[in-house]
């Protein structure tokens, strides 16, 4: 199954963006090991708006994530933001699993 992770990103500053991806790819590496395919939109969407010279806040952000969203056959919710609630809400709007914890991911 190809699993979006969602969490915060967001923060006050660039060190804690960076843990909250480093939280994410943990995740991520954890949805690997189960024998699935993660997906995290903050990694699909920095690059792209790094190349632009785009601040990480910028609305393309967003549209990547939700986009990519849409194409997963679930979620992973690590923890409650703005933005995951948004990518969970694309897919349980879709009729797809949004799982809370790793232990309740399906087998592969």
């Amino acid at each position: 199954m190809l699993i979006m992770v969602a969490g915060p990103f967001s923060a006050p500053d660039a060190a804690g963006r960076a843990a909250n991806l480093a939280r994410m790819n943990d995740a991520a590496v954890a949805v690997a090991r189960a024998g699935h395919i993660p997906v995290i939109g903050v990694n699909a969407a920095l690059p792209v708006l790094e190349a632009a010279g785009f601040p990480p806040n910028h609305a393309w952000m967003m549209e990547i994530s939700l986009a990519l969203a849409a194409r997963c056959d679930g979620c992973l919710l690590i923890a409650s933001s703005p933005g995951a609630e948004r990518e969970a809400a694309v897919l349980a709007g879709l009729g797809r699993p949004v799982w809370r914890r790793i232990e309740d991911l399906p087998p592969a």
